[in-house]
């Protein structure tokens, strides 16, 4: 009988190696050669991937590939790829039908030129904070976000990127997000506690960037003809925003998106029946190189784990610590690590979480301290991987590279120097 326990973990960082040489491969020579498309991501995951299946030890190649097959097929990444080909679906069908352009010129009409990227980064924070999902705003909002890069002549990547970062707001901060039942579950503190923590260290943020994006906006001049807007083609898009915010599940949200883009799509003369399903197959079709790096990424990520890297690290960041700071820049270490490791920040939580308690009990920590930790810096680092499900689904829909929108990514970056900051300067003092 086959039995994977019987594994031997392998030495030190040579567990964590795959992690390295997908980044050598995609994005230190990506920076070399000054072109983030020169080598395509899938190529990167499939070389690392490769040779995370070759260094682990003591099983043969078959049951290396099934534990390869099981990260790629965990429940996460499974839904995940749900989400993936119903955006997908759903996006083609609302461009076809021509809600994209009719949002894009309501927004334009509601919003002055130079308030457009404030307006939509406070859209972002708000919707994630009601519905508490990062990747169901970037689904709802890229989009729209994507026609007005075209409108108002701003860079795309920049412009998906204020999307992406104020989806992280409302993944941090609401109380249906996944990372808050985790960190406070895994901390036992109550959300309402954890809450007031976590805003006095990520609302500064938020509005530093909002000052940011008012004062970068300032030179933005939108367009004076707005074509007529045609409102029953923004009901898509409404249906989708009012469903969300509502607290029905992702994957019904753009199930019904997809099926009003269609009716009204068909009623409206923009495709008939056939045209609909073949803006739907399109569309799927276009998450295809997502979907494949999804389950790559999945099945690599699942051999670090089996291999002993997150253990590893977990001993190593554990062994020297001497006082509550240093406890404190641990957990922020180790979710920080495993969420790399991971690409999935509710998991590297759950992962990290029982840890992160004994540490809190240890050294006299704040539960609500170190669940605001867990949750702040898994955010943090979620937000900037161009392997984690919110950049690839933005890249996807915006057709760009995901390390392209990197670089524009200021409330995730600013989110983590401030809980950086708050953790060395033990603020806030009350809860420190």
């Amino acid at each position: 009988m086959n039995n994977f326990k019987e594994q031997q973990p392998l030495p030190g960082w040579l567990a964590l190696s795959p992690l390295l040489v997908f980044l050598c491969i995609y994005l230190v020579t990506s920076l070399i050669v000054n072109d983030f498309y020169k080598v395509p991501i899938t190529v990167a995951f499939l070389l690392s991937s490769a040779y995370a299946v070759l260094i682990t030890k003591g099983l043969p190649i078959e049951q290396r590939l099934l534990q390869f097959s099981k990260g790629a097929a965990n429940r996460n990444i499974m839904l995940m790829i749900w989400i993936f080909i119903l955006a997908g679906a759903f996006a083609e069908c609302a461009k076809s039908m021509g809600a994209i352009d009719a949002t894009v010129d309501l927004t334009l009409h509601i919003l002055p030129s130079n308030l457009l990227l404030a307006g939509i980064f406070i859209a972002a924070c708000f919707i994630s904070l009601s519905i508490g999902t990062s990747v169901g705003t970037i689904v709802a909002l890229t989009p729209v976000a994507v026609g007005l890069a075209d409108k108002v002549d701003i860079a795309l990547p920049f412009m998906v990127a204020v999307v992406v970062g104020g989806s992280f707001f409302g993944d941090n901060l609401s109380f249906i997000s996944d990372t808050t039942i985790a960190s406070t579950r895994t901390q036992e503190c109550v959300m309402r506690d954890k809450f007031k923590v976590n805003s006095m260290i990520v609302i500064p943020a938020a509005i530093l960037v909002l000052a940011l994006y008012v004062y970068l906006g300032l030179p933005i001049d939108a367009p004076i003809q707005i074509e007529k807007i045609e409102w029953i083609r923004v009901i898509p898009y409404f249906v989708v925003l009012v469903t969300a915010l509502a607290g029905v599940h992702v994957v019904l949200v753009l199930s019904l998106g997809i099926v009003t883009s269609g009716l009204i799509g068909i009623i409206s003369g923009q495709f008939d029946f056939f045209g609909w399903f073949g803006a739907m197959g399109d569309g799927i079709m276009g998450m295809g190189e997502l979907i494949i790096i999804t389950l790559l990424a999945g099945g690599m990520l699942e051999l670090i784990r089996f291999n002993g890297g997150i253990d590893y690290i977990i001993h190593k960041l554990t062994k020297h610590i001497n006082s509550k700071r240093a406890a404190e820049l641990s957990i922020a270490g180790l979710v920080s690590i495993a969420n790399l490791c991971t690409a999935n920040n509710t998991i590297a939580i759950i992962t990290i979480g029982p840890i992160a308690k004994d540490i809190a009990i240890k050294f006299g920590l704040d539960r609500r301290k170190s669940a605001s930790i867990l949750d702040t810096f898994s955010c943090f680092i979620q937000g900037l991987i161009p392997y984690g499900a919110q950049l690839l689904m933005a890249a996807g829909l915006a057709n760009i590279s995901p390390i392209s929108i990197v670089g524009y990514l200021y409330y995730p970056f600013t989110m983590g120097i401030i809980a950086l900051l708050a953790i060395l300067f033990r603020y806030p003092k009350r809860y420190s």
